[in-house]
This record gives structure tokens, C-alpha cells and sequence, in this order.
């Protein structure tokens, strides 16, 4: 099942920042070869960066090749290292749960409630902001994944 969200995530991350390098080509083709900036190119680059950015992140907490610093667990061997490894996927995960679960459904919950659009686009901004509690989800989902393989 890990192999088919990885495959999903990789497809979707590859679809966004083909879209966002487009969306940024037209930007700048439209500013300085037409003299007529579009509108809506910044606004839709900013949040095709946000969406790039936190499923990125849950990608690559999901390979274990996220920003760590690591030089007590290099030290470690056995069941020293396994219990920190372990440690550290729960601390992870519990940020994981509560900050980007929990806070990030009530700020999709209140921008949805609230009516709140974006300027240029119009869009729902809790559309915009989804993919807070979809990363959190993923990530919390591999952490659980990473500490029941820590060998």
C-alpha cells in the first residue's frame, strides 16, 4: 500500500510543478514579452508552492530523507537506536497530528466557514489550504509505517 500512495504523491508533485512552471513562464511571457501581466499568475503561483511544499514534505518524510540531525541515532546500535528511532517517529507524529491534523482542519473549517476567497481567483481559500491536514494525514501515516519497520 506504501508503494501506491508513494506513486500518487510522486505523480501529483510532478502534475503541480508542471503546472507551476507553466503558470510561472506565462508570468513573466505575459509581463515582459506582452507588457500586459496577467492577473492571476502570482496568486495561483503562491499557492501551487504552498501545496508543492507540504506534500513534498510528507513525501519526503515518507523516504526518510527529510532534514535531520542525526548524530546521537549514527552512534547508537540495537535497541538503543530502535527506541530512538521510535522516539522520534512518535514526536513526529504527535506534531503531525496536532499541528497539521487538528490545526489544519479547523483553519480549512473556519476559511470555509468564514467565506473567505482570494483576490485574484476567487477561490475558496480553504481549498487553497487543504492540503495542511491531507500532508498531516500522510505523514502521520508514514511515521506510524517508519516505527513499526525500525529494525
Amino acid at each position: 500500500m506504501r508503494e501506491k500512495i508513494d506513486k500518487i504523491i510522486e505523480v501529483f508533485l510532478i502534475a503541480l510543478m508542471s503546472i507551476l512552471v507553466l503558470d510561472v513562464l506565462w508570468q513573466v511571457f505575459s509581463r515582459y514579452v506582452m507588457a500586459s501581466p496577467s492577473s492571476f499568475t502570482d496568486e495561483l503561483a503562491g499557492f501551487l508552492l504552498i501545496w508543492v511544499g507540504m506534500l513534498g514534505a510528507a513525501y519526503v518524510a515518507g523516504k526518510n530523507e527529510h532534514l535531520a540531525i542525526d548524530l546521537m541515532l549514527q552512534k547508537m546500535k540495537g535497541k538503543k537506536k530502535r527506541r530512538l528511532q521510535i522516539f522520534i517517529n512518535s514526536i513526529v507524529g504527535i506534531f503531525s497530528l496536532f499541528v497539521m491534523c487538528f490545526g489544519g482542519s479547523w483553519l480549512v473549517y473556519t476559511r470555509f466557514y468564514l467565506g473567505v476567497k482570494s483576490a485574484a481567483l476567487a477561490l475558496p481559500l480553504g481549498y487553497v489550504y487543504l492540503i495542511v491536514p491531507v500532508s498531516g494525514l500522510l505523514i502521520l501515516y508514514y511515521t506510524i509505517d517508519n516505527s513499526v519497520k525500525t529494525k
